[in-house]
């Protein structure tokens, strides 16, 4: 990424802002359209899965659009080593930026339909089942983005992230969501798409144990990445494939 640390953290913040508005909002509007549930969640996951291919192209050319502490972290792992890979600052102002983001999207979403600015959700998530669902979600996430950029094809990000997560919205029982930040942020949030503050903390842990199943499957199908040879230009921002994490 060629944009000065501030623009990219910015950006960062604004796309993970606008993620979390688009789940909260369109759980909150499908649960006043219909007291059915199937419905409500096909409603909730067809907004997702638009939302974020938008920003995901939007935003992937200025920052990455990680908009996902995981995804930073598996980055700046895979990217440690290269001269043009995420760097320790770097995640030191990405991951802040969207845990902020994420909250600040739950809060403008709680505003646009007239709902207490902040209220601490009451929809407990604290369930073996649903640590599982995390783990696998989580781990097919990191899986996709890096197998993209193993593979030479990260420009089919936007649509391949957005249709991973609108998937997992369905083949988990956790509904996916497979990000850190947002998970945080709706907390913040007593409405469909919210996740009481006490469930947090297994949720990220299967979130970081899946991040690290899923580096662990990049490397055991694509191999490990050849070494830059001196007289080779490096594909600059390679590890910060455009993606994301839902929900």
């Amino acid at each position: 990424m060629s944009a000065p640390l501030g623009r990219r953290a910015l950006a960062e913040a604004v796309g993970t802002a606008a993620l979390v508005a688009v789940v909260v909002g369109s759980g909150i509007q499908a649960t006043e359209l219909t007291r059915d549930v199937g419905v409500q969640l096909l409603a909730n996951s067809l907004a997702t899965v638009f939302g974020l291919g938008v920003l995901i192209a939007l935003l992937g050319p200025v920052c990455g659009a990680h908009f996902n502490p995981v995804v930073t972290l598996a980055a700046w792992f895979t990217g440690r080593r290269r001269e043009d890979g995420l760097t320790a600052r770097d995640v030191a102002a990405y991951i802040p930026a969207q845990v902020v983001g994420a909250i600040t999207g739950a809060i403008v979403a709680d505003a646009m339909f007239g709902k207490p600015l902040v209220q601490w959700s009451t929809h407990d998530r604290f369930a073996g089942h649903l640590w599982l669902s995390e783990v696998v979600a989580t781990a097919g996430l990191v899986l996709l983005i890096f197998g993209l950029a193993r593979t030479g094809r990260a420009h089919f990000g936007p649509v391949a992230v957005a249709s991973y997560i609108g998937a997992a919205y369905w083949f988990t029982s956790s509904t996916s969501f497979a990000n850190p930040a947002v998970t945080i942020g709706r907390a913040f949030t007593d409405t469909f798409a919210g996740i009481n503050p006490g469930s947090l903390g297994p949720f990220i842990v299967a979130q970081l144990v899946g991040t690290a199943i899923g580096l662990g499957l990049v490397i055991a199908v694509f191999g490990r990445p050849a070494p830059v040879q001196a007289d080779t230009v490096p594909v600059e921002g390679e590890p910060e494939l455009a993606a994301s994490t839902l929900s």
